[in-house]
């Protein structure tokens, strides 16, 4: 249990520094954010969340690195929303 703790921060942590890395680029080649980026994010986080919770339900102990990674994409995504909104 601990052990897919782990992996699920770590995943979610990942995340949210490869987006930042991302938005960093964009910000030095002169971009901008896209309009509707955080609805987006939000979106994909959800159904990341909705995803990993029936994939948690349905699916046995073989499938605990893929449960892992939607946990850890949409936590991440949930986490990085709400610092774009505060």
């Amino acid at each position: 249990m601990l052990l897919r703790l782990v992996r699920i921060a770590a995943i979610a942590l990942g995340f949210m520094c490869i987006f930042a890395l991302s938005r960093q680029a964009t910000a030095v080649r002169g971009g901008e954010d896209l309009p509707g980026i955080s609805w987006t994010l939000g979106v994909l986080s959800a159904i990341f969340l909705a995803s990993a919770a029936a994939s948690e339900r349905a699916r046995g102990a073989e499938a605990n690195m893929q449960k892992d990674l939607l946990w850890g994409l949409g936590s991440g995504g949930v986490v990085l929303v709400m610092l774009r909104v505060l």
